[in-house]
């Protein structure tokens, strides 16, 4: 049992590097701690499940959501895809992600925002029905739905700004 519980957390280090690594410097190299109700693991299967309240930091982001789950491949134990599900919330610095779900690919180096998903930066507000984010390529694409078009409310930074600091919307 300890020995999975290692693996999982060995796992979620590299996932937090990987994907967090693009916009902080040496990022990968600071510790990650997550918290939650519970932790199941599936070496077989090379799954490691977080669930409940879960709580995900390293350096200066914090990803919050109801469960997480890290699917590994078995080359090197490298990790393939995480999913979390539920009141996700990426919060970095000035800038906050919301979603009912959130994927990020490895090998593509993508993140997908679905389930009336929303990116905030200070005041500056993004949405759409599908907010995906190129991480090698700092690329990012909305897209709409039949029912619902891409907005963005973009304030300028003057002089006279209310929001000095940048900070982001709850």
């Amino acid at each position: 049992m300890m020995k999975r519980l290692l693996s999982a957390i060995v796992l979620c280090a590299a996932f937090a590097g990987t994907l967090l690594a693009g916009d902080g410097i040496g990022r990968g190299d600071q510790p990650i701690q997550i918290k939650s109700n519970e932790l199941f693991t599936d070496s077989a299967a090379g799954i490691a499940t977080f669930v409940g309240k879960v709580v995900a930091r390293q350096g200066d982001i914090t990803i919050y959501s109801d469960r997480l789950v890290i699917f590994y491949a078995e080359k090197g134990k490298e990790v393939d895809k995480v999913e979390a599900f539920g009141n996700v919330r990426i919060v970095q610095e000035n800038r906050l992600g919301l979603a009912s779900h959130a994927l990020y690919e490895n090998k593509a180096g993508k993140i997908t925002l679905d389930g009336n998903p929303k990116v905030y930066q200070g005041d500056d507000v993004v949405t759409g029905k599908v907010i995906t984010y190129l991480v090698n390529e700092q690329k990012s694409v909305v897209t709409g739905g039949p029912n619902e078009r891409v907005e963005a409310v973009i304030h300028p930074k003057g002089k006279d700004s209310k929001d000095k600091n940048g900070g982001a919307k709850p």
